[in-house]
């Protein structure tokens, strides 16, 4: 619809005007003769009057041609208008129709994601002791959903890019295309840090894959679109903003509410549920901008989820498709932050009932800090590189080269920011009360892995 109201009329086929002497003088179109005669007094100003005429129409036409040159013509709301406001100038579009153009365009490439697992009768493990009941009948039964995106197809294979979560634990994994069709995937690779994986199914059939946009251009309050797989519903659509199109978060990589590692992510206002993850993130061009990754799920929360920026994904996904895996320096401890250790001790002493549980229990004093070291990183096992150098268990990280160490999320990213395999890494800790130093050379994990 026009800003302006159709039921206003700015012009007229009949002027009316009275003269100085109060004389009335009208003109309008005439039949055959074409304009007739000024009547009235002095009617020798019927030339002037035409050229003026012929002037100011001849004017009007040339600036509504530049008008339309400039802004583009268009109707009243019709697909594809746009309309321009003057003031500053505005200028809107058809987004209902983009959107629509967008989301087929995105579609064509999702996929379902099924991750099977061989499960006891009912889905569930009941324990026996500490362990699995070795007796319990196993059957491949779906124990998750997700979503993924093609984005290659090459040499009669179709690749697809999901999250290291949807596929973990896998027997097996399934891809449901578009058409309902479910093809066996196999893990070409995957990798935890980056919550990213690589899935490979038989091209045959597969007609489109994804476009990939340019995540770094992407502004807060552009509108984009989720398609996913929420709930197993397949195909599925939701809209939302950018609400911001940088956002660092700590994130849990053992999801035990231990942050210990930092995400950079895409913050959306589209509806991110179970099973979206994986998905495409896409903007109006139908182009894929992140893979949705994850939601806040907390009481009262509505509308914030989260994607990762492609210009992170398709490193990672080069590397998996090449390697398998993301090759990083690998220091070889498994680690407790030094604050989550004494929450444990105050913990476990709250639980104690009696002096004797007391004296005999727990291992506050194993440590034997200093009173003014409060941070730091408590080593629980010490493997590969670090087993090598002589650390051990209770070993407590403060500093690696120069840089203070107060968390294992400072550790991996120190060493995953910093360091490269095969360099050499100086680490200060305390054993025993005491500030101790080694050098070790950092290696490459799967490789220490398969030694």
């Amino acid at each position: 619809m026009s800003l302006f109201d159709d039921d206003f009329d700015f012009y007229s086929t009949r002027v009316s005007r009275r003269t100085r002497d109060g004389a009335r003088r009208d003109w309008h179109f005439g039949g055959r003769s074409g304009w007739r005669r000024w009547r009235g007094d002095g009617g020798g100003g019927f030339r002037q009057i035409y050229l003026a005429f012929i002037s100011s129409s001849v004017s009007a036409l040339v600036a509504v041609l530049l008008f339309g040159l400039i802004f583009g013509f268009g109707g009243r709301g019709g697909e594809g208008s746009a309309t321009a406001v003057s003031g500053p100038v505005m200028m809107t579009v058809d987004t209902a129709e983009r959107i629509v153009q967008a989301s087929h365009i995105g579609k064509m490439s999702a996929v379902s994601i099924i991750n099977e697992q061989l499960l006891p009768k009912g889905g569930r493990w009941f324990r026996q002791g500490d362990g699995r009941d070795p007796e319990a009948e196993l059957t491949l039964q779906q124990a998750s959903l997700g979503s993924g995106v093609i984005f290659r197809k090459e040499k009669g294979k179709a690749y697809i890019i999901t999250n290291h979560h949807v596929i973990e634990n896998a027997d097996q994994v399934k891809a449901v295309l578009s058409n309902g069709e479910a093809r066996e995937a196999r893990i070409v690779g995957k990798d935890q840090i980056s919550d990213l994986a690589v899935l490979e199914i038989d091209g045959s059939g597969v007609e489109t894959v994804a476009a990939i946009g340019d995540s770094r251009k992407i502004r807060d309050g552009d509108i984009v679109i989720a398609i996913g797989n929420p709930l197993g519903l397949s195909d599925s659509l939701t809209m939302g903003i950018v609400s911001k199109n940088v956002r660092v978060i700590p994130v849990s990589l053992g999801q035990n509410g231990v942050y210990d590692w930092e995400q950079e992510v895409i913050q959306i206002s589209a509806q991110i549920n179970q099973g979206n993850s994986g998905g495409a993130l896409v903007n109006l061009n139908g182009e894929v901008v992140g893979i949705n990754s994850m939601k806040v799920a907390d009481y009262g929360v509505e509308g914030v989820g989260f994607a990762i920026p492609m210009h992170n994904v398709m490193p990672v996904v080069e590397q998996l498709l090449k390697l398998g895996y993301v090759p990083r320096p690998y220091l070889g401890v498994y680690t407790m932050d030094l604050e989550q250790y004494w929450e444990q001790q105050l913990y476990e002493e709250w639980l104690r009932e009696d002096e004797a549980d007391e004296e005999d229990g727990g291992n506050e004093d194993d440590l034997k800090l200093p009173d003014d070291v409060e941070r730091g990183v408590v080593v629980l096992e010490a493997v590969g590189p670090a087993k090598k150098a002589g650390l051990m268990s209770n070993d407590v990280i403060v500093k690696l080269d120069d840089t203070p160490i107060g968390s294992t999320m400072e550790l991996r990213k120190y060493l995953y920011g910093q360091k490269k395999i095969g360099e050499k890494v100086k680490v200060y800790f305390y054993r025993d009360g005491k500030l101790e130093t080694v050098e070790l050379v950092l290696a490459d994990r799967i490789e220490e892995e398969d030694e």
